[in-house]
């Protein structure tokens, strides 16, 4: 698949199709105007080109206004692309202008790809969902958790083996090290509080496997399948891709995903001759964004390494153009331009709730993804809707309700801008000919 080649659209001006994602996208065309409708050519592809250019102001008065350094918003319709903008600036201080191919560091966005990893060995064969994780990490035999109740910081055995679905479902009782109780055990491992924000590895000079050992020896915070603890059960899971596969992370996601998928702008660090594409990191400082220091809480090692650690639960850099291909093919049943990466079966699993006892009602978490249980527990998407988000401030939606792939980049670390909130909420408000029930054919929207 060629890449796009530049924005789809202007401000005021209806969609001009310039280059695809798909074939589907070739024959592509905006309906036909019905019969006794009017105004029609501002509809494309469901969406009111003037409600779209809503989102542009909105984009551009936040970058003037130094709420956000800058963006990149992709939005997929039925695999057609209705709406491609980047805002800001790349590099302010340098006066670069953001672009649509800039590589961002997309933190947990990677789990999605690790997680799809783990399922494509479990359709193999080589392992299960009940498998326990010690059956490739050996340490994690005889974990310990330390509970919040209790006198003083005590041990006591986990009351059973964590499992693959654990880790998939965020369910074994692994945090970031960062709780009160056990971070001072795990800063003396270099975990949690001495790597960045906990979840940063690309620091570190020894394989994802060493550091996922170590952890094995440390308490975790809760019981297996007792509740949702976000912590490093992804990064777990790279390693046990790396052991049950025999070959490194990058290598694998390279080899069965992203470079079939045609990511090519998809890797853990940053290609020398392309360093000048990552995007600036910055932080919001009292409302407004300065540049970050360089370290693991700013700029990271993404390009300089020194590209030991692939950390599959927050290590990737990649574009909105290729992580939108990584959803295209969850999309469509885990297939994508002939090929098979996962079975329908098993896409299902990733997009369905497993754990509605634990994390819902509202939302749910899959095996990879958070799900929408019920309408407005994520502002207007659908029910069926599932993403997830990285720590830079990126975040992505799939509402297969609506066709809809939406994919929101942007590194700005801490973030407290709702900025990215606020234009999904402009583009279900642009979306127009909706297939929620008797809307669905309502074509004539009044500004």
């Amino acid at each position: 698949m060629p890449p796009l080649t530049r924005s789809i659209r202007t401000v005021g001006r209806p969609l001009v199709l310039a280059a695809l994602l798909s074939p589907a996208i070739a024959s592509a065309q905006s309906r036909p105007s019905a019969p006794g409708s009017v105004r029609t050519s501002t509809v494309r592809h469901g969406f009111a080109v003037d409600r779209l250019a809503r989102i542009d102001s909105m984009l551009n008065d936040a970058v003037q206004r130094e709420e956000i350094g800058g963006l990149v918003a992709l939005v997929l319709r039925d695999d057609a692309v209705v709406y491609e903008k980047a805002v800001g600036w790349r590099d302010r201080e340098a006066r670069v202008p953001m672009t649509t191919n800039t590589l961002f560091r997309i933190a947990s966005q990677t789990k999605a790809l690790t997680s799809a990893a783990v399922l494509m060995l479990m359709e193999e064969g080589k392992l299960s969902l009940a498998t326990p994780a010690s059956a490739f990490m050996p340490t994690f035999a005889r974990t310990t958790v330390m509970p919040a109740t209790g006198a003083g910081n005590v041990e006591v055995p986990a009351q059973r083996a964590i499992t693959i679905k654990d880790l998939l479902t965020h369910t074994a009782g692994l945090s970031y090290g960062t709780d009160a109780r056990v971070a001072e055990r795990y800063r003396a491992k270099g975990l949690g509080p001495a790597a960045g924000f906990g979840w940063y590895t690309a620091d570190k000079t020894v394989p994802v496997c060493v550091t996922m050992d170590t952890l094995g020896t440390l308490p975790f915070v809760a019981q297996p399948g007792e509740r949702f603890v976000y912590g490093y059960n992804t990064d777990v899971l790279g390693c046990i891709v790396e052991r049950a596969s025999g070959v490194p992370l990058d290598r694998f996601l390279r080899t069965r995903l992203t470079q079939p998928l045609g990511m090519t702008d998809t890797y853990f660090f940053v290609p020398t001759a392309e360093r000048a594409r990552l995007a600036t990191v910055y932080r919001s400082e009292q409302r407004r964004t300065v540049r970050a220091d360089t370290g693991a809480r700013g700029q990271g090692h993404y390009v300089d390494g020194p590209r030991v650690s692939f950390a599959g639960g927050a290590g990737l850099v990649s574009t909105a153009r290729d992580y939108a291909r990584f959803l295209q093919m969850i999309t469509h049943g885990g297939s994508w331009n002939g090929r098979r990466y996962l079975a329908p079966h098993t896409v299902a699993l990733m997009t369905t709730d497993q754990i509605p006892s634990i994390y819902g009602p509202a939302t749910g978490f899959g095996l990879g993804f958070e799900t929408v249980e019920r309408y407005g527990a994520s502002g207007m998407a659908s029910k069926g809707t599932y993403g997830w988000g990285g720590a830079y401030g990126s975040n992505y939606k799939v509402d297969p309700a609506e066709g809809l792939v939406i994919v929101v980049m942007m590194n700005q670390l801490p973030n407290t801008s709702d900025v990215v909130t606020r234009l999904q909420s402009m583009l279900y408000a642009a979306l127009v000919e909706s297939r929620m029930g008797g809307n669905a054919r309502q074509r004539n929207p009044s500004p």
